[in-house]
């Protein structure tokens, strides 16, 4: 067991593909070396189901007979995007508004990655509210499944209740402990 503790090394590094369907994409670590395997299984643990294309990730590897793979996910920092709003929505509404709406719980009810777009339900309310594709992107998500839970910031769009941000449950949660302890 020694020997594969010896192989264990922190990575950062940027997401090349990442493919929910088939559970798994690969990453190019900064310091260069082969293609590193992340499984969702990985990001699971981390508390997500996915990651968007070209997000900085912190990883633990390991290196097996079948080559580098990703065993935990420290960080992930979404991809860099232009200034400006995230879509045509949000360009007439004030930044503070959509960085002051309240993080809140929501479920997933169904979310198509072809189509750019889904849909999730807040915890207690009816009401659809729109995800767009651009919006997970920005978040460092690639895809939703039905039922996930998230957190997110909605605000009343020009077609109606929209996510302006969208976060993986367990990062919401360690990001709203960070902000109570930093109080």
């Amino acid at each position: 067991m020694a020997d594969g503790l010896n192989s264990m090394y922190h990575v950062k590094g940027l997401v090349k593909w990442f493919d929910p369907s088939k559970g798994f994409g690969f990453v190019v670590s900064d310091s260069g070396g082969p293609d590193i395997l992340l499984h969702v299984n990985v990001l699971r643990n981390f508390g997500q189901s996915s990651i968007a294309d070209g997000a900085r990730i912190e990883v633990i590897t390991h290196a097996t007979e079948r080559g580098v793979q990703a065993v935990e996910v420290i960080s992930i920092t979404p991809p860099e995007r232009e200034s400006g709003p995230v879509l045509t929505d949000f360009a007439d509404l004030d930044p503070d508004i959509l960085r002051n709406a309240p993080l809140q719980p929501a479920r997933v009810k169904w979310f198509d990655k072809g189509k750019g777009f889904g849909f999730a339900n807040v915890f207690g309310h009816a009401e659809d509210v729109f995800v767009h594709v651009e919006v997970l992107r920005q978040s460092g998500l690639a895809d939703l499944q039905p039922g996930e839970a998230m957190a997110m910031r909605v605000i009343d769009g020009k077609r109606g209740r929209m996510a302006a941000e969208v976060l993986a449950w367990e990062t919401a949660v360690a990001k709203a402990a960070k902000d109570r302890d930093a109080d």
